[in-house]
């Protein structure tokens, strides 16, 4: 069982073993189908039809499926590497460490936003982008341009305050810890991180930037983290709701998963501190 830390307080050779199995997973092939599925469900998802990975109660289980996927493939190009977080509560600028060229690699450039720097930058040649939006085939980021701050620690203890999971009509104009920490409304978390890192983070395609699953480690562990504190509550909806994942319904597209399985993660993995 692995431990997930946070990426801050990992070291040289954790951070060059986390990059390397993601470039060695773009290499061999095994990267991109995470961004075209990534991808179709951002598209497919809709407040008035049926949704899954966005959008929905199931954002929370299907996100922790999806990275536990992606882990695993990590996890057959090298053993010893578990995801890491970022918290941005704490690292909330554009030279925080995690942007080092050692690890994530720099903010874009202005003239385009093509990322420069790092093991991720277009002219080292491992990082093409084969699942895009249009003919641009390098990364891209805007840090700080689409919206001023990252979301802060009293901002995020907000959230982790609602003792509800989720209500009806069970969308983005729910109430509920689900919604407000999707980012759809109150004070904006996961939605507002996307959008700060810009480029391809702003888009469906957000896997393409590997930033993608640190911001999104952070979240499960932010779900982690309210369920510790709420021992007495838990996904909802239960049973006989349209166009949603139920408690115990199957999440397209494993179809061997229910958010039921995933509520307790501490037999896949632990995270190294608490929030």
């Amino acid at each position: 069982m692995g431990v997930r830390k946070n990426q801050a307080n990992l070291t040289a050779q954790e951070k060059r073993a986390f990059v390397n199995a993601v470039l060695a997973l773009k290499a061999n092939g095994g990267y991109d189908p995470f961004v075209t599925t990534h991808n179709q469900f951002i598209l497919s998802d809709v407040d008035n039809g049926e949704r899954t990975g966005h959008r929905s109660p199931s954002f929370l289980p299907w996100h922790r499926q999806y990275l536990l996927e992606f882990e695993a493939a990590l996890q057959a190009v090298d053993p010893s590497v578990n995801l890491p977080y970022w918290d941005w509560t704490a690292d909330r600028t554009a030279t925080a460490g995690i942007w080092g060229a050692d690890f994530m690699g720099g903010n874009g450039r202005s003239s385009d936003g093509q990322v420069t720097t790092g093991p991720f930058a277009f002219s080292g040649g491992n990082w093409r982008l084969n699942v895009n939006t249009d003919s641009r085939t390098y990364l891209r980021r805007q840090l700080g341009t689409g919206v001023a701050q990252l979301p802060s620690r009293t901002d995020t203890e907000s959230v982790l305050a609602i003792t509800t999971y989720d209500a009806a009509p069970w969308n983005s104009s729910s109430a509920g810890f689900r919604n407000n920490l999707e980012g759809w409304r109150g004070v904006n978390l996961h939605n507002r991180v996307h959008v700060w890192v810009g480029g391809q983070m702003a888009t469906g395609m957000s896997p393409n930037d590997p930033v993608f699953w640190l911001h999104h480690c952070f979240v499960d562990k932010l779900w982690s983290e309210w369920q510790k504190r709420n021992p007495g509550r838990t996904y909802l909806p239960t049973a006989g709701t349209p166009d949603v994942i139920d408690l115990n319904d199957r999440m397209k597209p494993w179809n061997t998963v229910s958010p039921a399985d995933l509520l307790d993660h501490s037999g896949k993995y632990t995270y190294d501190t608490g929030f």
